[in-house]
């Protein structure tokens, strides 16, 4: 990626749906060669897909909070696939540190929330133990 590249992606994540002439003007390029780049980055993965930001609260999840968990990482590909096909988890990472997995999760309400923590998560075989910290308030940073 060069600086043109960097400069259709920074357009593209402030707005999704900006159409390739808005996209050229931020990147300071031809119509033409915007949608060449475009094509590209989206050929090499580099732009893996377009999507909607929304907001939890008026989407009904109004109580969130990062599920650190440690686990039982041979175990890693199983755990993959049973964390992607719960609802309430909107982002998942296998991480370094002081634990190996950390969820963002979205719930209903916080009984929702306290069924996914206290039940759904430690029912898992390979989750060995789970720390909460509730969400007050969050912003992306872009």
């Amino acid at each position: 990626m060069d600086e043109i590249d960097s400069r259709i992606v920074e357009a593209l994540r402030a707005d999704g749906r900006a159409s390739i002439t808005a996209v050229a003007e931020a990147a300071h390029v031809s119509r033409a060669n915007a949608y060449t780049r475009l094509s590209r980055l989206l050929d090499d993965g580099v732009i893996t897909g377009f999507t909607a930001k929304v907001n939890p609260r008026l989407s009904g999840r109004g109580s969130s909070a990062y599920v650190t968990m440690r686990v039982e990482q041979a175990s890693w590909h199983e755990l993959r696939d049973r964390l992607a096909a719960i609802p309430e988890v909107e982002h998942f990472a296998l991480v370094g540190g002081d634990f190996d997995v950390i969820l963002l999760v979205r719930a209903r309400d916080n009984e929702d929330l306290r069924r996914l923590v206290l039940e759904t998560l430690p029912g898992i075989p390979s989750v060995r133990d789970t720390k909460t910290s509730l969400i007050f308030e969050d912003h992306d940073a872009r």
